[in-house]
């Protein structure tokens, strides 16, 4: 499998070159966006698995998917991009983040909030799904990535 065949998260929001150590857009780390055409199969699998990992932290926590066929349904319906690979929580975010503003029964989706979250509408969720998205990624480069670059930058000696 060659390089070209494995996608690149960007979603064309790209904040890293405004100088954000995280990208606000698909939440990778800076040197992943700047090194990503030079990253092999494993490494691209490996940011995308932790993005992955960390989205369905975010998603579990806001609602339950009862019909992964029928949400899976819908997204090609709609001609929604979405990884199938994925988990199905990474398919519900593309939905949400691309539907928000004209959903109106989830259920119909295959999914429904879960009973905290039941009255929020579904624009105010999608931010908040995307900010909590981003947090978990900043605070995943701060705790690993970055004491690994402070290390590189200050050499003990």
């Amino acid at each position: 499998m060659s390089n070209q065949s494995i996608k690149t998260p960007c979603v064309g929001l790209c904040s890293t070159v405004y100088g954000d150590l995280v990208c606000r857009g698909c939440k990778r780390f800076h040197h992943e966006v700047i090194h990503w055409n030079g990253y092999n199969d494993d490494e691209k699998r490996a940011v995308w698995l932790r993005l992955e990992q960390l989205l369905v932290q975010v998603m579990v926590a806001k609602l339950e998917i009862f019909d992964k066929h029928k949400l899976r349904l819908q997204l090609e319906q709609r001609k929604i991009r979405f990884v199938p690979q994925q988990s199905e929580y990474c398919w519900a975010y593309q939905l949400i983040a691309r539907g928000a503003r004209v959903i109106n029964q989830l259920e119909a989706y295959g999914m429904a909030l879960l009973p905290e979250f039941r009255d929020w509408e579904l624009p105010q969720l999608r931010d908040a799904i995307d900010r909590e998205f981003f947090l978990l990624s900043e605070a995943h480069y701060e705790r690993y990535i970055a004491p690994g670059f402070l290390r590189d930058a200050f050499p003990a000696g």
